[in-house]
């Protein structure tokens, strides 16, 4: 396994060991991988910011942060799957070139998108300028990439309804019209409760030809209103028809995604105190899985920081490589332990339904 690394036998845990916690520099530890023929589905990595920060674990100061940088994502995508992506979170010190530095290693057509997370849920008020309240995600994959749809909310679920008992169960009105006027789909269509004939608002047209209304009609696709006589109709749609899930967007609010103070609260409780200064929540990591993954598939954390990563991915039942160096990787696996043995009740726990199981090997230098 890795022939330049040896399992640390006292902190490898658990009854499964498909997954890798490597203490290392991530440069030499993706090297290996390489070596060893590894390929991963999804990479997601927290770099530091280049912010010029000092923090407890690691000097946020490098002046070859981009020369740093690429280094990494050129062994990164070497490792990628033809159906895999990579995500990178980054704040607005550097992300514009690290997106021409990700344009320049990966491709401009492999850019898939920005997402904008809002990672901090209240306003710094300590600020002279403006307040910073998000961060980017950017995002590549290589051609065979088919992002997952997001599952709907039970918000999103309420708005189908059935006021008409119809068999084919709940459904959404949609408009039938369009904002735009069109003379060939600008016609009268009778209203068969009324005989009414019916034309589209002033500047719209109606968004499908004569014949295909003429057929929603019949198959009772069309809604009148509770009482029949309804001047302006909707299209019925119901949810059996449409797809399962909703696309993923580029706004991703704390709501949806989390927040750095809830990162914190999360890593208090495992550890008793604050251990990492730029935690991740894991609500974060979940929805970019959610996104980019299915069960088993494999994932890999070149920034292990906390260990954000793979407690996500385990609880996911993913597969996933964690690297990290310095003696502060010694941390994660207490956090990893505690997922294993069912004893961390926060994050996405209750969310992804894990119980315990599963384990890990650490590596470290021979």
């Amino acid at each position: 396994m890795l022939g330049k690394y040896t399992v640390d036998t006292n902190l490898s845990y658990g009854s499964v060991y498909d997954n890798l916690l490597i203490q290392d520099d991530n440069r030499e530890a993706l090297k290996a991988l390489i070596n060893n023929n590894y390929k991963v589905k999804c990479i997601i990595i927290d770099p530091p910011y280049n912010r010029k920060n000092k923090f407890r674990k690691y000097t946020d100061n490098n002046p070859n942060w981009l020369e740093d940088i690429k280094t990494r994502l050129i062994l990164l995508w070497e490792l990628l799957l033809d159906s895999g992506s990579i995500w990178i979170t980054i704040d607005d010190n550097e992300v514009h070139y690290l997106k021409v530095l990700c344009d320049e290693v990966f491709g401009r057509d492999k850019f898939i998108g920005n997402i904008v997370w809002q990672s901090k849920n209240t306003p710094a008020n300590n600020v002279n300028t403006i307040s910073q309240t998000h961060n980017h995600i950017l995002v590549y994959a290589k051609d065979n990439f088919t992002p997952n749809l997001i599952p709907r909310t039970e918000k999103q679920l309420s708005t189908y309804k059935n006021p008409d008992n119809d068999p084919r169960g709940d459904w959404l009105p949609t408009p039938l019209t369009r904002p735009e006027f069109r003379e060939r789909d600008y016609y009268g269509i009778i209203n068969p409760n009324t005989a009414q004939i019916i034309f589209p608002p002033k500047n719209s047209s109606w968004r499908y030809t004569k014949s295909k209304i003429k057929n929603l009609i019949k198959d009772n696709k069309v809604w009148w209103g509770k009482s029949g006589q309804a001047t302006f109709p909707f299209q019925k749609r119901f949810l059996t028809d449409v797809k399962q899930g909703v696309v993923s967007q580029t706004w991703w609010d704390k709501e949806f995604a989390g927040h750095t103070g809830l990162a914190n609260k999360e890593l208090k409780s495992i550890y008793g105190s604050k251990v990492f200064d730029t935690p991740k929540p894991e609500l974060l990591i979940y929805r970019i899985l959610q996104v980019a993954t299915t069960p088993t598939d494999m994932i890999l954390d070149c920034y292990g920081g906390s260990g954000t990563s793979g407690a996500v991915a385990h609880k996911m039942n993913r597969k996933w490589i964690m690297v990290e160096n310095g003696e502060h990787c010694n941390l994660i696996p207490v956090r990893l332990n505690k997922v294993i043995d069912g004893l961390d009740m926060n994050g996405v726990t209750k969310l992804t339904g894990w119980s315990s199981g599963g384990g890990y090997t650490y590596l470290t230098i021979s």
